[in-house]
């Protein structure tokens, strides 16, 4: 009988949730780094909408889906990003969005956490582990990231692009998102 009373009070007590944020576009990046040709070119893209909520004390119940429009790439070459759109590269006429959702969430140290997750780019979806910084004051929240991709996991670079020559196969993905939590 005891055991059925702890049951019953363990499960009315609510779960902790964790909080959702709500991110600024105009103060975040979703951006990159990649060599072409030898030289480093950066990028962005300037349509892609996140939902998140998170908790240090609730990792559990934390989650994120970020969803990418591959369409708004910009990289400062208007030749080079309407390429990128195409078939050898994202391929957007078949292919438009980019999609992240978090599995699981876990500290790594002082502010330091990672967030496992399936990408889904192209068709094809992969696992990767998005190691991530955070801060939290007074009600807003600044995450920066850096990860490394190699993109012929997601077939993005047909051939003849599918070496490291003219377009490194490793891009670096730079992410700076200020958000609010509610």
């Amino acid at each position: 009988m005891i055991r059925a009373l702890a049951l019953i009070a363990a499960l009315a007590i609510p779960a902790a949730a964790a909080t959702d944020w709500t991110v600024d576009p105009a103060r975040s990046r979703l951006g990159y780094e990649i060599v072409i040709d030898g030289a480093k070119v950066e990028g962005a893209f300037a349509s892609w909408q996140a939902q998140i909520a998170f908790d240090p004390a609730a990792l559990d119940a934390a989650r994120a889906t970020v969803t990418v429009d591959l369409a708004s790439n910009t990289s400062g070459n208007g030749t080079r990003d309407q390429a990128l759109i195409g078939d050898k590269w994202f391929d957007t006429a078949n292919t438009p969005q980019a999609v992240f959702e978090t599995t699981a969430f876990r500290q790594a140290g002082d502010g330091a956490y990672e967030a496992d997750g399936i990408l889904t780019m192209r068709g094809v979806a992969q696992p990767i582990t998005l190691p991530f910084a955070l801060t939290i004051a007074a009600g807003a929240t600044h995450m920066t990231a850096r990860l490394t991709l190699d993109r012929t996991l997601w077939g993005v670079g047909q051939p003849p692009y599918t070496s490291d020559t003219p377009v490194a196969t490793k891009v670096e993905v730079v992410i700076d998102l200020i958000a609010t939590g509610s």
